[in-house]
């Protein structure tokens, strides 16, 4: 059954983005924008995950369409990462994990730079602070936990230097209210 919608017909729709038919590029495409339709992908992702279900060429054309209709952008992808990751995550870490999503380097420092352009050094000193009085919020103890929670930091991706300003800052402030165990 064909309804009538706009001028175009259902089958011409489905043709258009690939229901129906049942061909394997079809396929992939299908999966791909269901793909897409969860969150934003890089175009690497999607070659690994539609890996098994076509040929290299087959899933080159799936997306490079997909490319040129805007459902599919490897920079909108790294904005997006960047956007929703930076409260916990620090701009080493940041780029790493773009540039292991198969996002270039000089795209992810494109976006590191659009993204965090407002960000001096002192803010990611006030995110790794924030994250550290979360998770931790104390003092440590000895050396042994002063070198726990600067791995922690490490680990996401925060400057040495401001893993010891915060770890120094968090002990003067408890020297200076008496707390601090000596």
């Amino acid at each position: 059954m064909q309804v009538a919608m706009g001028g175009e017909n259902k089958q011409t729709i489905g043709a258009k983005f690939g229901a129906g038919t049942g061909t394997d590029s079809l396929s992939l495409r299908q999966r791909a924008i269901r793909l897409l339709a969860g969150r934003e992908r890089s175009r690497a992702e999607l070659v690994k995950k539609l890996a098994e279900h076509g040929t290299v060429d087959e899933i080159s054309i799936v997306l490079d369409e997909l490319t040129e209709l805007g459902l599919l952008s490897d920079e909108r992808y790294a904005a997006s990462y960047v956007r929703s990751h930076a409260a916990r995550l620090g701009r080493s870490r940041l780029a790493q994990t773009l540039r292991s999503k198969g996002i270039g380097n000089e795209l992810a420092a494109d976006q590191l730079d659009t993204q965090l352009a407002t960000e001096t050094d002192n803010d990611e000193f006030h995110r790794a602070a924030a994250l550290w009085n979360r998770k931790f919020g104390e003092v440590p103890k000895d050396a042994k936990e002063w070198a726990r929670q600067a791995r922690f930091l490490q680990y996401r991706g925060f400057s040495t230097d401001v893993i010891r300003r915060i770890l120094r800052d968090a002990k003067e402030a408890a020297m200076e209210s008496g707390e601090a165990n000596k």
